[in-house]
């Protein structure tokens, strides 16, 4: 019972990963900045085309589990290097779902704001179907944890430290490369103030997450 168990949580620990990059992609898609995590891949990858977007991803977050193992030393436990395999699943992902929602162009700013919106809200719940099993964390969120463990400050500090960082970053990246914002944007912005609030409903309201954490 206990392996069958495990197996399942695994099972929706990874439909999480799935439904996350959906909801990154649909964000993506409505062309007015990515999600927060994913600026800087999505950055590189429209200066770099001959890599995609989940490869750019994959890159990126095998450094942050790098600096991840760098901080933690002998507390970054043997089964955290699964989130190299959760990384590729990830990262393959988007690649899979840019492909599907290539005929996705949306002709106004409201349809625009739209997708945003229905982006973030798909992301949040797959961030609380892919939590709510308590397998392993991944890798955006293991380096911030391990930032915290290192620097003894509050997780909440750190994250948004983190998040901040990364935004900048990007901006930095699309201006150096194209003289102006390309994948930070008010949708961006929409995302980081509306991903939050929804998690924290959908944890109190779905019956599914609540069952997932038992």
């Amino acid at each position: 019972m206990k392996q069958t168990n495990l197996m399942k949580r695994w099972l929706w620990f990874v439909c999480g990963l799935s439904i996350n990059s959906f909801g990154i992609v649909c964000i993506t898609k409505g062309a007015l900045g990515t999600s927060v995590i994913s600026g800087v891949p999505y950055v590189l990858s429209l200066r770099f085309p001959f890599m995609s977007f989940g490869m750019m991803t994959f890159i990126i977050n095998m450094l942050f589990i790098l600096v991840e193992m760098i901080l933690l030393k002998k507390d970054f436990h043997p089964i955290q290097f699964l989130q190299m395999a959760a990384n590729f699943l990830f990262s393959a992902f988007l690649d899979l779902f840019m492909a599907v929602l290539s005929f996705l162009s949306p002709a106004s700013l409201v349809l625009q704001i739209l997708l945003v919106i229905a982006g973030s809200m798909i992301l949040a719940f797959g961030i609380c179907v892919e939590v709510a099993p308590d397998v392993i964390t991944v890798p955006g969120e293991g380096i911030v944890k391990a930032i915290a463990i290192a620097s003894k400050k509050e997780f909440g500090s750190v994250k948004i430290c983190f998040d901040l960082s990364m935004i900048a970053i990007a901006s930095v990246l699309s201006l150096a490369f194209f003289h102006g914002l390309h994948g930070v944007g008010i949708g961006t912005v929409i995302t980081a103030f509306l991903t939050g609030p929804c998690v924290s409903w959908i944890k109190g309201h779905i019956s599914l997450i609540q069952k997932l954490s038992d």
